[in-house]
């Protein structure tokens, strides 16, 4: 696979490459991802795929549109484990995809960039939630994370950085990870399996 030995050019990052090869994968019904990881944020994945399935079961296991999702009343989302900001939340993502006619159609013909500007707009959600959309759910190659804790935890110990100001790090990131493009995924991906960080929403 092409993204390996062009990843390898960085003798840091080929260290820590290791032998196993990630594969990014496109899921459909990309708002309802989008709801689904507002729901696991602040949750072990283990309490977040509960809560999604008992989401799932108030429209009788099949995947919700945004409309059903918005004509659900508050108390029944409540009711499956959700806080009242995840569910003002929930119900945002949902009323702006059905305001903005966001399908997944129109998503994939976006670029990255464009893709997080239209989403941040969102109440409750953030860049990196939309980074992780971009990775998880639209498979896209070249994606950077640079406030996911996994990520700097992990480039700081591969890279010996320097984390007491956390804006020089960021940006000193981001430099590092240019030479990686247009694999920067994969790299997170290696990233987080070498400190074992699988990307756990904030």
């Amino acid at each position: 696979m092409d993204y390996i030995s062009h990843l390898q050019k960085d003798k840091r990052l080929s260290k820590i490459l290791g032998s196993e090869i990630h594969e990014l994968k496109l899921h459909k019904n990309i708002p309802l991802r989008l709801m689904a990881s507002i729901m696991s944020q602040q949750l072990s994945t283990k309490v977040a795929q509960v809560i999604y399935r008992r989401f799932l079961e108030l429209y009788k296991g099949k995947e919700p549109k945004p409309k059903q999702v918005l004509d659900t009343p508050f108390e029944q989302l409540r009711g499956i484990g959700l806080s009242n900001a995840k569910v003002n939340y929930v119900k945002n993502v949902a009323e702006f995809c059905i305001e903005h006619k966001i399908t997944d159609k129109k998503l994939l013909a976006m670029e990255n960039e464009e893709i997080i500007e239209l989403l941040t707009q969102i109440k409750g959600v953030g860049r990196w939630t939309v980074e992780m959309l971009l990775m998880f759910t639209l498979g896209r190659e070249d994606v950077f994370a640079p406030d996911d804790l996994g990520i700097q935890h992990a480039m700081i110990k591969a890279y010996k950085l320097d984390n007491s100001d956390k804006k020089a790090l960021r940006e000193k990131m981001i430099k590092l990870s240019e030479k990686w493009s247009p694999y920067r995924t994969y790299a997170c991906l290696h990233l987080w399996k070498w400190k074992d960080n699988k990307p756990e929403p904030k």
